[in-house]
């Protein structure tokens, strides 16, 4: 029991350093939430539920322009197909774990608890201990996002009407987006993504995005093929 919970923390510590940056994602996401029409219950709740921090953001906004729910849906899951790509990279290290613990660990996945736990995987390889340093890495996100995004709702609640919050919700994304541009593929693919955002922002119910983002997966899918 002892190495079980000397793991688990493990994966808390190696998570602290990308909480600083997650901390003020979630108050903007709660500010935002409430400046979009959502009540109080409704934008902690979909952070306890939905529990993706880009996906939130998107759906708060979508919401906002009264679009139809079957459109708020697919833009989502167009934004989440990366997650299909960490459980792939993931799933040889956790394939024999029972059903329970798949289910909890696909839940608390999220950008920052893979990055961590794929590298500890990649360097010790399979073992029999180490799903519980994903678990904390996970615990610590979600706990985290669930503070900022308690204490994003309360401060927002008292913020005027009038402040454009929205302009945060690009601000955001470009910071997080900068960093990972390190080779071609994500550079073209970040790119073209912007590009097609930009020429199709006229369309409806912010069609624009599930197409800006088919584009930037396929640009950066080939490109990455051809290295």
């Amino acid at each position: 029991m002892n190495e079980k919970i000397d793991i688990f923390w493990a994966g808390v510590r190696a998570e602290f350093p990308l909480l600083v940056g997650v901390f003020p994602f979630g108050m903007i996401y709660g500010a935002l939430a409430l400046n979009a029409g959502l009540s109080l219950a409704a934008s902690q709740m979909m952070s306890s539920i939905v529990f993706a921090g880009s996906s939130q953001f998107i759906a708060a906004q979508l919401i906002h322009d009264a679009a139809p729910g079957l459109v708020i849906v697919l833009t989502i899951a167009v934004v989440n197909l990366r997650h299909m790509l960490y459980s792939a990279s993931l799933a040889p290290y956790l394939k024999d774990l029972p059903v329970r613990w798949k289910v909890l660990l696909a839940y608390l996945l999220t950008d920052e608890a893979y990055a961590p736990t794929a590298l500890k995987f990649e360097r010790e390889g399979v073992t029999p201990l180490g799903h519980w340093f994903l678990f904390g890495a996970g615990l610590a996100l979600w706990s985290t996002w669930q503070v900022s995004t308690g204490l994003g709702i309360f401060l927002g609640a008292s913020l005027p009407q009038s402040w454009p919050l929205d302009f945060a919700l690009p601000l955001t994304f470009i910071a997080l987006v900068m960093p990972a541009l390190k080779n071609r593929p994500a550079i073209a693919a970040a790119l073209s993504a912007g590009l097609v955002a930009l020429l199709a922002y006229g369309l409806p119910f912010k069609l624009g995005l599930i197409l800006a983002a088919l584009t930037g997966i396929l640009v950066g899918t080939v490109l990455e093929g051809r290295k």
